[in-house]
Formats: structure tokens, sequence, C-alpha cells
């Protein structure tokens, strides 16, 4: 089905308030050299079209995730895949389960070296757009524009002011990117105004580029993208924390532009964007992504479905530094128990929700009998072949659990809140829910840190508000080594943002003529005592406030300091 066959049914459609979200692929042509082309205006009143070849984008079908539609599935899909399997039956035992994976062990040196380094918000930016990712994208930047005989000439200085305005969009934005320039009180801002001339970054914005067009594969719809996803990836693996829990989930990189005249009814809740595969750690670093083609352009292996090939995707890029016993947990849109198998196999430890039908025929109590039961009563059967577990819970619903590593025991009590009669009770609750609600949301946790301040500014590629998700990925990554690595108070993910777009925008600014240079002495941030850090330079300078020699400078002021005379020169 089409988008735009799917956004004109949800136009027919009464009013209501239920929250609808649409994953979209890239246009079947998205590797073709026209879709380099923007069209129309971008952030003009009327806001931006969806071009035409967005509204004839597949659209990626989501599993079912309401009792009702699982309950559909449990009649013939089940079926079918039992029939098709040529695993052989497996024996269900009233069990607790009996893992035989080793502990977890491991430590992690370069995460000890990174605090050793004591680097600033921009050096842990710069881990990831670190020189060789600047140096690529102004590359093929510049060919692009080559290409189409426009001599660009951009440089490193100039791209790096061009990801200052894009971060800082992300807590400063306006209807329209121009007004950044504008002469008028209400909108000029001087910190953009003086890095970069508005013309200088129209033209850069427009061209940016992250691949080489006459080397498209065009069997990857991502095509025009994916250096920058496998240089992003790479070094995302590089610098993560080296840890035993993570999540994997899907994001959301929202698609911003509008539908011609036609608007959803009033009440509608429409999200609509580009489905992102994420492994993350618990608590939100990004250690893995890939962007969903939908199972047209993935092709699902080792029996398994499609989210379930991506769970070993990332298993794969994890076990890259080790074959470690890493614990996984994810929800029931990944979650078999063929998978649970699979990842035994590798090493690899594992906990999700799951539906009933992917269970492998699992005899529990049915969910009508354990609804009449109290509430924490629960039932469990194990594999006896390949020791997995499969837990019915009864909360405030009933929940499926499968895990491969965390069994019932130890029986803990949670409190919960009875609507009824508006106390707290305490209920049992098995030892691997407890650890599942624990640890299984790093993705959301991620997801909500983009949210806050995500790039505001966009262009009309298809791939533009993309590019915008990797920024913001990147700066919650750096934020999270932050928090790790920072003996000194740590600034929170605002305070963090802001010092990297100032420090792009005052150390890479324009200073070409004189009159640029003399407006950047009269917004000297010298004294705001926001985010001044004193880092090494190799290069020996004066100290801007002794005057003798020095190999340190602040970061942000760019100048020569001495540690000693680094809070004085601030303050005076």
């Amino acid at each position: 089905m089409k988008l735009l066959e799917v956004l004109n049914a949800l136009e027919e459609e009464e009013s209501g308030c239920s929250k609808e979200e649409i994953f979209i692929v890239p246009p079947d042509n998205a590797a073709g050299d026209f879709t380099d082309e923007d069209s129309g205006d971008e952030d003009g009143q009327r806001g931006a079209h969806l071009p035409g070849t967005v509204l004839h984008a597949s659209v990626v079908p989501e599993d079912s995730s309401t009792e009702e539609e699982e309950d559909d599935l449990q009649l013939q899909p089940a079926t079918k895949r039992w029939k098709a399997g040529v695993a052989p039956q497996r024996v269900w035992t009233k069990r607790d389960i009996r893992p035989d994976f080793s502990n977890w062990t491991a430590s992690d040196p370069h995460m000890e070296d990174l605090k050793s380094q004591e680097l600033s918000p921009v050096g842990l930016f710069e881990l990831f757009f670190d020189e060789g990712t600047i140096t690529f994208i102004v590359n093929e930047t510049n060919r692009y524009a080559w290409q189409k005989n426009v001599n660009l000439g951009l440089t490193a200085q100039e791209l790096k002011c061009v990801l200052g305005i894009l971060i800082l969009s992300g807590y400063i934005s306006y209807p329209r990117r121009r007004m950044f320039w504008e002469t008028s009180p209400d909108s000029h801002h001087h910190l953009v105004a003086d890095a970069i001339r508005r013309d200088r970054f129209e033209l850069i914005f427009s061209y940016l580029h992250f691949a080489d067009n006459s080397k498209l594969d065009e069997s990857d719809r991502f095509a025009k993208v994916r250096p920058l996803i496998v240089r992003l990836n790479r070094n995302f693996q590089k610098h993560a924390p080296l840890e035993e829990f993570y999540s994997f989930g899907e994001s959301m990189c929202e698609y911003f532009g509008h539908r011609g005249s036609k608007q959803l009814p009033v009440g509608k809740a429409l999200r609509l964007g580009y489905k992102i595969w994420c492994g993350t750690t618990s608590r939100g670093y990004l250690v893995w992504f890939e962007p969903s083609q939908g199972t047209l352009f993935t092709k699902p292996d080792r029996g398994l479905d499609l989210g379930g090939s991506m769970v070993v995707k990332f298993v794969d890029a994890l076990q890259e530094r080790g074959c470690l016993p890493y614990h996984i947990f994810f929800d029931k849109a990944f979650t078999s128990v063929k998978l649970m198998s699979v990842l035994r196999k590798k090493g690899v430890k594992a906990t999700g929700t799951v539906c009933e039908y992917r269970t492998e025929r699992c005899p529990l109590k049915d969910p009508k009998e354990l609804k009449k039961m109290k509430r924490g009563s629960f039932d469990y059967k194990v594999d006896e072949r390949e020791e997995i577990i499969v837990c019915r819970w009864h909360d405030s619903s009933v929940v499926n659990i499968c895990s491969n590593a965390i069994g019932i025991e130890p029986v803990g009590l949670t409190s919960h809140h009875s609507g009824a009669a508006k106390t707290r009770t305490q209920v049992h609750q098995p030892s691997l829910v407890r650890l599942y609600q624990e640890k299984v949301g790093g993705v959301g946790r991620m997801d909500q840190n983009i949210a806050k301040y995500k790039v505001k500014i966009r262009g009309m590629k298809w791939y533009s508000s993309f590019i915008g998700y990797i920024i913001d990925a990147a700066l919650n990554n750096a934020w999270q080594l932050h928090r790790i690595c920072s003996h000194d108070a740590q600034v929170d993910l605002l305070a963090f943002r802001r010092y990297v777009a100032c420090v792009y925008l005052e150390s890479n600014a324009d200073t070409s003529s004189q009159g640029r240079r003399s407006r950047r002495l009269e917004t000297e941030s010298r004294f705001d005592m926001i985010g001044h850090w004193i880092v090494h330079q190799d290069k020996r300078t004066r100290c801007a406030l002794c005057h003798s020699q020095t190999n340190t400078r602040c970061e942000k002021c760019q100048k020569g300091v001495h540690a000693k005379c680094f809070r004085e020169y601030h303050i005076r």
C-alpha cells in the first residue's frame, strides 16, 4: 500500500483521538540523482509539501499490538508457522530455568582512558564527528557541487559552522531560518550572523552530500547516506560503554513535510517518518542503528522474521568487541522462542515480552483463567532441550515473558496501586519480570533525549530529517559519555548542547573582514561563566592574563591561559 492511499483512508475516517504512526521507506528511485534536488519552499509560511516520490513510497507494515489482533493471529498465522517449521517439537516442563551462561566479569579499559583524558563536550562530540568524518563530508559535498558545475570550495571550518547552526536550532528556532540573519531586533541572532553569512550557509546547506552519486548501490534505498551510517556506527561502537545489559527497539525519525493543502481531521494524531532499528545501553547510549527498508529490501535470515534478524545483526555488532555474555532486552515485536534459541547458541542472554502465538505452543494457563486469580499470580514452563522459559504473569493485565537466562526465583514483591480500594498493595513478581522492567527502557530514554532539543532546520531532500536525527543521536551519546566520565559537576543535556553550538560558531566564525572581527569582539562571551573548559594545545602561546608562555587554552574563548590564571581571567 502506498502512503498516499493510507493518508486518504485516514482523512475519510471519522475524527478520533487514537494516535497513528506510519513508517515509510524512501522512494523507489532513492538512489537516483534527481532526489538531491530541493523542491518548494523549505520553511515558508505555507510549509513544505510532501513530494510525490514520498507520497508514493511504500508503507512498512507493523506487527499488531492489541489483544484483539493478537487473538486473530493465534488462529491462522500461528498454525501455519507450526506446520512449516522443521524444528522438533519442544518438551515443556514445570520447573525453573537452569542457565549455563558465564557471569559478567568484563572491564572497560577504553572508558577508563576516556575518563583520564577529561574531554570537554566538544571533544566528546568529536569522538563521533571526528576529523575523518568531517573531511569525508567536505569532500563529498564539494564533489557533488562540482558535478552540478558549482565551485563550492567548502572547508572544514565552514562545515562546523553549519553543524553549529543545526545544533543551535534544537533549542532556538524561528519559523524561517533566514530570520537568524535579519537585522530586526526581535529576531537577529549575533552568534549565527557573525559566524557565517546567510547566503553562504544556504548554498552549503543546499549542496550538503554524503555519498558519491556515481557509486550508489541501487538495491539500497539509503545509499545516499549509507557511508555516513557506516562511519557513525563504527564510531558509536568504538566508544560505547562496555556493559552487560542492552536494549533493542524501534525509534522514529519524523518526516516534517506537510501534505499539500489537505489536513488530517482534528484530533487525529499522526506521526509520519522513517523507522530506525536501534540497539542502546540501558541508559540510552546508541550503540548501533539501521534504518528500516521493509521486508522487500531486507531479507530475514535464520528462519526469523525481520525484527528478529535485526536483533541478531545488533548482537553480531556487539560481539565484534568480544564474545561476552551480553544480556539483550526487547519487546514483543521481536521476541520469539526461535530467537531465544539463536541467541543462546551465540552465547548471548535475552529477555523480552512475547506474543502467545510465538511461544511454540507452550502449555500455560489460559489468560482468562489467570485473570480470575489474584494479582501477582503466574504460570511458567521451561523447554527441556534448550533451557528457555516462558512465564505468564497477571498484573493489571496478563503479560507473557520469555528468557533464555533469567528464571522465576527469587520471587520478589512489588507495590501496585489498587484503583478500586484506592490503596497500594504488594504483589508477587518473578525475577525475570523485575529485571525486564528495570533494563528494557534504553531506546525510550534515547528517544526522550533526542525529542527534547532535536534539530529544527531541514531541507526538502528526503533524507534531510534523517541527518538531523544522526546529529541528535551523536549529541546524546556524547552527553552520555560526559555523565560517565565527568569528575566534576555534570551539565544537563541543554547546557551540553549549548556549549557545543557556541564553541563551533565562535571558534569557526568567518573573521576575514575587519568589520566582522570587530563585531566578534563586541560579543565576547568571556564573562558569561557558562561552558568554559581548559584544554591542552600543542603550540605554546602567550597567556591572555599574565602574558607568559602556556600550552593550555580556554576552548570556548580560544585564548591561551594558564590553569592558575583560568578563573581570574574569566571574572575580571
